[in-house]
């Protein structure tokens, strides 16, 4: 037997396993590094975060990954090089914590790489009949584990794709084996660039759940702020939303798209939602010259106007739901106060009421699909209908 066959059967076969979870979202701000402790597969998972750290992008990073993300046109040099390049600055962020964290690469048994997505192309956006959904994540796995000796799962989204998912959100599957809870209806709502939903029945009847994104999360408000202040990445504390007025013209433009009307689940990106798209608004709705503050605080409202709107879409008969939060969105207290007051008959929490930091939960649930592509049997949950394809996800790199 291949000694790689070997080590992967005998990491299969521990009772518990040390996983790093790896994720980079589409706020280019940093990666996410996640040590896991998991325990089990399928519904019997446990887990327990060990360590986190994010490990912010340096502007030559971000510079570089601007240059391919969400756009149509790049230069295909380029990403030829970003695709291991990236690799080797992930690889040298996790042999730093692990030092840091005095734990020896060894003892790690497998890395969870999520990858940096630089275009997502469901076939509701680009609307090319001969082709499918598509999706692209750059940061090669056979990189990592060679940089790190760690034996490295990763590219998750294409086996969700080619079992006819639209490659997101996959949350989905990690929010069911950690979060569900038998008697109780709960929704976890991650406001990352993009935000989305997993919904969760308290009847734990997997046909019931559902996850789909809703339209913006951070990634016009981030992308403004850009813009209009060099440095700056994203309104600390909401501070810029605060100062203006939510310009109600601009508001209703923002919110003239077909994404919106199309049915659930769905999945949308950077490619839609970005600068064009918030010029065209302003085009549209006659005020290209409004404050930088006024802009901000209708892109606030504009967020948490459309995920209220999804929300009861899709579950109009459930307005008493546990809504529990995480993602960048939820350090913008102007967001999460529109949120919580056009939502007043829910509850509201973080997932660090269920013993996850919320900045932590999309590494921690990629360290999750990473064991169940070598522990679990693929099954245990799913939904094609919903899109959600009951599969295991990740291809695999050997260190040697």
């Amino acid at each position: 037997m291949n000694p790689n066959i070997q080590q992967l059967y005998g990491i299969a076969s521990k009772p518990k396993r040390l996983i790093i979870g790896l994720m980079s979202g589409t706020s280019l701000d940093g990666l996410d590094i996640a040590l896991c402790s998991v325990e089990g597969s399928g519904t019997d998972t446990k887990l327990e975060l060990l360590h986190f750290e994010t490990v912010p992008y340096g502007e030559d990073m971000r510079n570089e990954l601007q240059t391919v993300f969400a756009k149509k046109n790049i230069d295909l040099e380029k990403l030829c090089l970003l695709h291991p390049w990236l690799a080797r600055q992930h690889a040298a962020a996790v042999n730093d914590c692990l030092q840091k964290w005095e734990i020896r690469g060894a003892d790690i048994d497998l890395l969870a790489s999520h990858g940096q997505t630089i275009y997502h192309a469901p076939q509701r956006l680009h609307q090319q009949q001969k082709f499918g959904n598509a999706t692209l994540q750059i940061g090669d796995g056979d990189q990592l584990a060679l940089a790190t000796g760690i034996i490295t799962i990763s590219d998750f989204r294409q086996k969700n794709i080619a079992a006819g998912g639209e490659g997101a959100p996959l949350a989905v599957y990690g929010d069911h084996l950690l979060f569900s809870k038998a008697g109780e209806d709960r929704l976890m709502l991650n406001i990352g660039g993009i935000a989305n939903f997993t919904f969760l029945p308290g009847s734990g009847e997997v046909n019931e759940i559902l996850c789909t994104d809703l339209g913006p999360g951070n990634t016009l408000m981030d992308a403004f702020m850009r813009e209009q202040f060099p440095r700056k990445y994203f309104d600390e504390n909401g501070m810029l939303a605060k100062g203006g007025s939510i310009n109600p013209n601009l508001l209703e433009a923002l919110k003239q798209d077909a994404f919106f009307l199309q049915p659930f689940p769905k999945t949308t990106g950077p490619e839609l939602f970005n600068g064009h798209y918030l010029q065209l608004a302003k085009e549209r709705s006659g005020t290209p010259s409004i404050s930088a503050a006024d802009t901000m605080a209708t892109l606030n409202r504009f967020s948490a106007d459309m995920i209220i709107t999804g929300i009861n879409k899709c579950l109009s008969n459930n307005l008493k739901l546990h809504i529990i939060c995480s993602g960048g969105g939820i350090h913008n207290p102007v967001l999460m106060d529109h949120l919580e007051k056009l939502l007043a008959g829910c509850r509201f929490d973080t997932t660090a009421a269920m013993g996850i930091n919320p900045d932590a939960k999309e590494a921690v649930l990629f360290a999750l699909l990473a064991n169940e592509c070598v522990c679990g049997n693929g099954s245990d949950f799913g939904n094609a209908l919903n899109g959600i394809p009951p599969i295991s996800m990740g291809k695999i790199s050997f260190p040697v």
